[in-house]
């Protein structure tokens, strides 16, 4: 009996082997680097994956097939007009999202708007976002906050400044993001407790990890052995608690003021309070919000909004630390445009065409989703006329493509004024500078985060005249990434600000 079971399973081995050589054989697959038995590709990725994968695309074209362990293959795209197959032309079949474990423990099983599946949920849940929670109306109603929170930094600079001490600019920058933030999104500020701001760095470190678990499911007790599931397991716990109180807390202000919903066009109204009112009026309705709902969409508003926002900030401080020349010519229109006025208005930073063309060489060359978040095609398609069989990953190495000799002269260096006077723009028109995704996927709070990084760099420029600190001045500045769900300086920014007079 156990012999005839042995032939049965050799046999049965025997078939699905030359089946497979078979449809492989029949497809037309994009060109594959070797790999190793079970790991496949991974172990080419690296530390940067965008690097790594873009060497790769160098040598192998700009669209390959990579096997990451034993999940489904991926695509990586690595040209601006591929990526204008997938996010355009082929925008539906490829607009859904492959399962994340990351995601699925931290963001309530994906609920929330940039991991969800491609389903009838997601398309409701981002029409919320886009119309009640992220539309112009929306963003402008939070120009206070912007402009409070700018005045707070700016105004603990300048105490720094006195005694010429360096400025750690990437730390201010992440508590000036997460206020911002949090005022929007939770009505007040948690940056006085340092556990929500260890809380918050930690949710942010484990969305950019890779558990081994994802790509070699056996293997997964390794994630086990690493801490990585702990971890996981912990901050999840710390997420759900917290939100948990920001939902109670809105829930008896709400029942103490005898309202039940707030007006989701009033200007006093925070995400949360936004998402219950909604939750509120469509019980009954086609929009079934529960509280797992909302407390993911939140968690995507820190998810997309802090990190991100921080890096490009960091990155274009740098770079304009590096290219004094640069840095003369903005501050140079800035103050040209706002004169001596002490605040600087809205109105102002639409006239600061160099500022505004500084921001865009940043993200062009510091993109901050090196990777953009991967796609799965929902049916089997061809790109390029290479056979995509439903089911496998597509990622867009938007970091490549924004450096790619054939988009771009001198595609390595600052150079700003290469988006003076065009009408190149990052909102997802232009498929050789798309920052922020670009079709049904593209990231919904673009204008939010424009908002906060304008505001912010046009305050800094403004107020003071920025330099390395005397002691590192003849060391070359760190400009080294490093690895997460956004590319950061590896070495935080240490500046000296000296107080400009106005």
């Amino acid at each position: 009996m156990a012999t005839v079971v042995i032939l049965i399973t050799l046999l049965t081995i025997l078939f699905l082997f030359l089946h497979r050589r078979k449809t492989v054989a029949a497809t037309r697959l994009p060109p594959r680097p070797p790999g190793l038995p079970l790991l496949g590709n991974l172990h080419q990725l690296g530390s940067l994956p965008h690097q790594s994968l873009n060497s790769l695309s160098k040598r192998y074209g700009p669209l390959i097939l990579l096997q990451l362990g034993i999940v489904a293959p991926t695509v990586v795209v690595s040209s601006a007009e591929i990526a204008e197959q997938v996010m355009k032309t082929q925008d539906l079949i490829f607009a859904s999202r492959p399962p994340s474990s990351m995601a699925n423990h931290l963001i309530y099983n994906s609920m929330d708007i940039a991991f969800s599946p491609y389903n009838d949920y997601w398309r409701k849940t981002k029409k919320i976002c886009i119309v009640h929670l992220l539309s112009s109306r929306r963003v402008q109603s939070y120009r206070r906050v912007r402009e409070e929170e700018v005045a707070l930094l700016i105004a603990d600079i300048r105490a720094a400044s006195v005694g010429a001490e360096a400025v750690n600019l990437s730390k201010r920058l992440v508590t000036l993001t997460n206020d911002i933030i949090c005022r929007a999104a939770l009505g007040r500020k948690y940056s006085g407790e340092t556990r929500f701001g260890e809380m918050l760095n930690e949710f942010v470190k484990l969305l950019g990890c890779f558990p081994v678990a994802d790509f070699v499911p056996w293997l997964g007790w390794i994630d086990v052995l690493t801490g990585l599931e702990g971890r996981v397991r912990r901050t999840s716990k710390q997420l759900d608690e917290f939100l948990e109180h920001v939902l109670e807390e809105h829930l008896s202000r709400r029942e103490s003021s005898n309202s039940i919903a707030i007006e989701t066009d009033e200007d006093c109204a925070d995400f949360v309070d936004v998402l219950l009112s909604i939750k509120e009026e469509h019980d009954a309705g086609d929009v079934a919000l529960d509280k797992e709902h909302i407390k993911a969409l939140i968690l995507d508003m820190f998810a997309a909004g802090t990190d991100t926002t921080v890096s490009v900030l960091e990155w274009a401080m740098a770079e304009l630390i590096k290219h004094p020349i640069w840095m003369q010519e903005v501050q140079r229109e800035i103050r040209e445009v706002v004169g001596s006025k002490e605040v600087i208005e809205e109105e102002d930073i639409d006239r600061l065409t160099y500022l505004k063309a500084t921001i865009k060489e940043t993200l062009r060359l510091h993109v901050p989703l090196a990777l953009l978040v991967p796609r799965v095609a929902m049916e089997d398609t061809q790109l390029q006329g290479y056979d995509i069989p439903a089911g496998t990953r597509i990622v867009i190495n938007a970091w490549a493509i924004a450096r790619d000799p054939k988009n771009w002269d001198k595609p390595d260096d600052f150079w700003p004024q290469r988006f003076m006077n065009n009408n190149i723009d990052f909102r997802g028109q232009h498929f050789h500078l798309t920052p922020f995704g670009a079709g049904r996927r593209a990231c919904p709070g673009i204008g939010f985060a424009i908002a906060v990084i304008e505001c912010t760099l046009a305050n800094l420029l403004h107020h003071f005249n920025w330099e390395v600190p005397e002691k590192t001045k003849d060391e070359v500045l760190d400009m080294s990434e490093s690895p997460g769900i956004s590319i950061h300086k590896k070495s935080a920014l240490l500046l000296t600000a000296k107080l400009h007079s106005v």
